[in-house]
């Protein structure tokens, strides 16, 4: 009876002392709730990665950082933040001034926006002329004999030799000649028809481009000439010299190419969102990089209504007088242009962050306090922003800095977030 009763009180020792050992071993790994919020630990790369004991994050191996010690908080300032994901960031002045921290207030301005772009100076396509025949023959003396030679309207070009020419001036004497015989007719229908040859035989030379002055030499009683001269329709420079001298010709042959230089155009490249602010007949000034100084004045003549694909740009025509011949075609050139936008609510231009989805400020709300705010804008300036929606004049918002505080906004709400999972 003993050896069962000593066996008996040796399993009721043993089970107590194990009871024990469990409860001391239950009590030691698992913390209060206080200690288990306080002693948390996180990746500042990956929040989500929380841990209740200090090591190295299993992502990135970047060594775990104490929580904050109330994250409740945290978690419920970023409930009520206007941005979703990101929190409102209380720095006192100290961490403002180690981070770079400073405000600026929203104002209202008159803004004109500037583009500035790169164009080719090219002829204006309403200044160029070909000269060319209707008629078949060869070159019988060649008077504008380079290119690049001034020539005024008026002056010879070329003489042609041109049997079929010289042929219609004949007829065109004698249908004088019998229009002259026919005039003493006693019948009308008669007389009548002397007019009708010499209106047939004049419109058949001014269809050959013969000038008036050159019709009425033969009118007057001229001999006809072997060559007929071509005179210049215009005041410019030969840019082509497609003909020499005895050179055969057919009709339609170009034999050269004028171009009047005092006013030239301008093609400018504009990008697709800066097209909204350029218009016709909007101001252009231009600058030459070999011509330091100086300043040429013209006008948007026409926007072209076609992008480029591969540029992703729309071609400006720009207008500038050229009345000394400084501006040479196929010259670059950088251009400028302004457009007034009028009076707008404007922050400056490193206030804003533009996460591609959105655009975000934070604004000052005092006491060290900065809040999130999602906003709207406009024309984007070199040195500011139009904010159209979100901010009202007056408003304080962060002006620099503020991708670090926006680094530790996003931190927040992940920390908040991810300590309301937790509880």
């Amino acid at each position: 009876m003993r050896k069962p009763l000593w066996i008996l009180s040796a399993l009721v020792v043993g089970a107590v002392a194990g009871a024990a050992g469990t409860s001391w071993y239950l009590l030691r790994e698992a913390p209060s709730a206080e200690s288990a919020v306080s002693r948390r630990y996180y990746c500042p790369m990956h929040p989500s990665m929380i841990s209740d004991h200090p090591g190295s994050c299993p992502i990135c191996q970047m060594k775990m950082v104490l929580m904050p010690e109330h994250p409740e908080q945290d978690s419920a300032a970023s409930a009520g933040s206007p941005v979703a994901g990101r929190a409102p960031v209380r720095l006192d002045a100290s961490r403002r001034q180690l981070i770079g921290v400073r405000t600026a207030r929203v104002e209202r301005r008159h803004l004109i926006k500037e583009i500035r772009t790169v164009g080719r100076v090219t002829y204006d396509e309403s200044r160029l002329h070909h000269v060319h025949t209707k008629i078949g023959g060869w070159i019988d003396k060649l008077y504008a004999d380079t290119t690049g030679q001034l020539v005024t309207k008026g002056q010879p070009l070329l003489a042609i030799y041109s049997p079929e020419l010289f042929s219609s001036q004949q007829e065109f004497q004698l249908a004088l000649q019998a229009r002259d015989r026919l005039a003493g007719s006693t019948l009308p229908s008669v007389a009548a028809s002397g007019e009708q040859l010499v209106a047939s035989a004049r419109r058949r030379l001014q269809l050959y481009d013969l000038t008036p002055g050159q019709i009425a030499a033969l009118e007057s009683g001229g001999e006809v000439t072997r060559a007929t001269t071509i005179y210049a329709p215009m005041t410019g420079y030969v840019i082509a010299k497609n003909v020499t001298h005895g050179e055969r010709i057919e009709p339609g042959t170009t034999l050269l190419d004028l171009a009047d230089l005092s006013r030239l155009w301008v093609l400018a490249d504009i990008y697709e969102y800066e097209v909204p602010f350029v218009r016709q007949g909007q101001k252009a000034t231009m600058t030459l990089s070999y011509l330091p100084g100086r300043t040429f004045e013209g006008r948007v003549a026409f926007v072209y209504p076609v992008l480029s694909e591969q540029s992703r740009t729309v071609k400006a025509r720009l207008e500038f007088a050229n009345p000394d011949l400084t501006l040479k075609p196929e010259m670059y050139a950088e251009v400028r242009l302004e457009s007034d936008l009028g009076e707008k609510l404007v922050v400056p231009a490193g206030a804003v962050i533009s996460t591609g989805e959105r655009d975000i400020v934070f604004r000052d709300l005092g006491d060290g306090l900065l809040e999130p705010r999602e906003v709207k804008v406009g024309a984007r300036l070199e040195n500011s922003v139009e904010v159209v929606e979100g901010l009202s004049e007056g408003d304080l918002v962060v002006a620099s800095g503020n991708f670090l505080v926006d680094s530790e906004s996003k931190l927040k709400a992940a920390l908040g977030a991810a300590g309301a999972h937790v509880h």
